[in-house]
């Protein structure tokens, strides 16, 4: 065998090992790639999080990806400001192309176009119910803590699409701003604000 043909063999080789450990990998420790609307997610959260600390003040607290299980029900909090004003979700959504559905449907059409310019759609949840069942997780799991108090849920939308005009959208650092800034239902103590964060905090 010559110099090239050895070289191309020792090439085909490691590239089986490389395929056969990644297969292996995937398979042992469950490694799943990450999928494009994952993705899209994770970069929309990045976003809604540098948008919000834009505006936060001294006194607010931002957690972000906070875990709630209580009663056998579980969610993910994308991002909770804590303040004198009460205790805010603020859910946040990256979806690209044309969204259609209401306040009250269980899923949303969200209508894209490929790259060959060609329209197709998919159904996505509801924001506005997910966010509204994030609520109730989250006041149930602080009830459980004798820590029950008043919660406000957004939606902001990275894309500012959303077909449906509510108070639980936000699309803009300024509604951002006067969501969790604005007076609530509710003045928190510092000494209830401290606990609320120690309980979310794990």
């Amino acid at each position: 065998m010559n110099d090239i043909g050895m070289v191309v063999s020792i090439i085909v080789a490691f590239l089986i090992v490389v395929i056969f450990l990644s297969s292996f990998l995937e398979r042992s420790f469950h490694i799943h790639r990450e999928t494009p609307q994952k993705k899209a997610g994770r970069y929309g959260e990045k976003i809604a999080t540098s948008v919000i600390s834009e505006v936060l003040r001294d006194e607010d607290v931002l957690l972000t990806n906070v875990p709630i299980r209580v009663e056998g029900k579980q969610t993910e909090l994308d991002n909770v400001i804590i303040n004198t004003n009460g205790i805010f979700i603020i859910e946040v959504k990256n979806l690209h192309g044309v969204l259609s559905g209401d306040e009250e449907s269980y899923d949303w059409i969200q209508t894209k176009s490929s790259s060959g310019g060609e329209f197709y759609q998919k159904t996505v949840k509801n924001p506005m119910k997910q966010v509204k069942r994030q609520i109730y997780i989250l006041s149930s799991y602080l009830k459980r803590k004798n820590l029950g108090t008043w919660i406000d849920g957004y939606v902001f939308f990275v894309e500012r699409n959303c077909p449906i005009k509510s108070d639980l959208v936000l699309e803009t650092r300024k509604d951002i701003d006067l969501a969790i800034h604005s007076n609530g239902k509710q003045t928190l103590s510092k000494k209830k604000q401290s606990a609320i964060i120690k309980s979310l905090i794990k």
